[in-house]
């Protein structure tokens, strides 16, 4: 099936602000570039196949914040094209406070999730 199928999901961090959207499977920048994607299990990979954490229902992208050992790296889904993000989107629904065990990824961690030609798994041009 293809990706523009679906509705597009405005994404929220904690505080309510707009940080991405997902198109299923991809999540994309609110400039509509592609920086990850998700799994019918919600599990959240970026673009270099990388586990990143898992969505929730309000939806944000959470994950532990210490890891256990880390889980497997999967191929990515084909590279998708740039999409062309809404003007506005719905205000965020009310966040549930989050344990101290897990942090929000647009919070602390936004690194983890950027596009093909940034962040610490892009390769190297040797």
């Amino acid at each position: 099936m293809h990706a523009s199928i679906y509705r597009p999901i405005p994404i929220y961090n904690t505080p309510g602000d707009w940080v991405a959207m997902m198109v299923y499977p991809y999540i994309y920048s609110t400039v509509g570039e592609w920086i990850g994607w998700v799994t019918p299990r919600k599990d959240v990979y970026d673009v270099h196949g990388y586990h990143v954490g898992w969505m929730t229902d309000e939806p944000r992208i959470l994950k532990r914040r210490i890891q256990e050992g880390m889980l497997a790296r999967r191929n990515p889904p084909a590279t998708p094209e740039r999409i062309r993000p809404p003007a506005t989107v719905p205000l965020p629904p009310m966040m549930a406070e989050l344990p101290f065990e897990v942090i929000d990824v647009f919070d602390d961690d936004h690194v983890y999730l950027t596009t093909l030609d940034h962040g610490e798994h892009k390769e190297d041009m040797d």
